[in-house]
């Protein structure tokens, strides 16, 4: 069992639980037992019981810090950057990758408020072909080759109302597909 799924931290129930302590170790080996059985009710979250918003949030905060890491987060594309293939990039020498890529991208912030985090940020493509320059020089966009997201699994917390009574939730752990970035590939029929 881990002990930081078993530590109450600094909370109200921190001397209900010491005095608890104190007695189940002066006390005879039955309820010493019985306590042990009793240890998981202290570890219950809101994976597995109804809760509050407030108490929710706490617990969806610290599940995602220690048990779902989330990476870092890219900044959003300016709402000036238009959502089209940008051939004049390839005009001049760009730092991000994601501006030099054959196949480029933007972020978008993505929200859904029944999920844990409830904002997070995703790549578009912008392109449907790919970003091809010519021996002449001139940069074209090529549709015998196509832009797709590439997918990264994500962890989420899902506020699950089931079983509980209204303004009370449930977490539950669910994997989304996120777009991390976009890549070129061959397309399935070449156009004529």
């Amino acid at each position: 069992m881990d002990l930081k799924q078993v530590s109450p931290g600094p909370s109200s129930s921190s001397p209900t639980l010491l005095l608890l302590l104190l007695i189940i170790i002066a006390s005879p080996p039955q309820i010493f037992l019985l306590a042990l059985c009793l240890v998981p009710a202290w570890t219950w979250t809101c994976m597995h019981r109804c809760c509050n918003g407030t108490e929710l949030e706490e617990t969806a905060q610290k599940k995602l810090r220690v048990r779902i890491p989330q990476p870092l987060e890219p900044s959003p594309a300016p709402h000036s950057l238009p959502a089209s293939c940008p051939l004049d990039l390839y005009q001049r020498l760009a730092e991000d990758i994601k501006d030099r890529s054959l196949s480029p991208w933007r972020y978008i912030r993505v929200t859904d408020q029944d999920y844990f985090p409830s904002t997070y940020m995703e790549a578009q493509c912008l392109c449907e072909g790919c970003i091809m320059m010519l021996k002449n020089g001139s940069v074209v966009e090529n549709h015998d080759y196509n832009s797709r997201p590439v997918l990264q699994s994500r962890g989420f917390l899902k506020r699950d109302r089931s079983g509980c009574h209204k303004g009370k939730y449930r977490l539950k752990v669910e994997y989304r597909q996120v777009a991390v970035g976009c890549t070129c590939v061959t397309a399935f029929s070449i156009p004529t």
